[in-house]
């Protein structure tokens, strides 16, 4: 039907997203994995500290979007694979901050214009004027959701742990306003 009126899953404004996501980003992740032994998300984490000198775990994140646990084993993996360096902060030997080593520079100097090469076939569906549009569509709805996301409050907590299986009560459910 539409975005205003969703009727099945296919509907709804996340499924299409991630739907795009999905088939834009098979390109890079399949030269992430088969190319470059890094996953989409080690992606993300070596481009953002591409645009940094140095960063604490927490910072790194919060711009990621990922929870500290994703990104203690995240950091961990990355400086096995020898792509990031852990250093401790200078002024205060209890904290530390992460950077890409020369190595991990060298992967994103070589793989981000292959990205950007990916994003710009995929926009090449728009003119400039429905690209600018869309941008910033994208950004109203950003911060919409990242405004929801911080005000609204809900008891359940993901269960990611165990596959999201955590169990609900059927009455609770039958009770929440929707």
């Amino acid at each position: 039907m539409s975005f205003a009126q969703p009727v099945v899953v296919e509907d709804l404004l996340n499924y299409k997203l991630n739907r795009l996501m999905a088939s834009s980003g098979s390109m890079v992740t399949r030269l992430c994995e088969g190319r470059y032994g890094i996953t989409r998300r080690e992606w993300r984490l070596i481009c953002i500290l591409a645009s940094q000198d140095a960063m604490s775990p927490s910072a790194l994140a919060q711009r990621a979007h990922l929870s500290r646990a994703r990104i203690s084993r995240h950091i961990a993996d990355l400086t096995e694979k020898k792509l990031m360096s852990r250093q401790a902060v200078p002024t205060d030997k209890r904290r530390w901050e992460v950077s890409l080593t020369a190595s991990g520079r060298s992967i994103h100097d070589e793989l981000f214009p292959q990205s950007v090469k990916f994003n710009n076939m995929v926009l090449k569906a728009l003119s400039p004027a429905e690209i600018r549009q869309f941008d910033a569509a994208l950004k109203k709805l950003t911060d919409v959701a990242d405004a929801l996301s911080a005000s609204v409050v809900l008891e359940e907590k993901a269960d990611r742990r165990h596959g999201g299986s955590r169990r609900f009560s059927r009455a609770a459910f039958d009770d929440r306003l929707w």
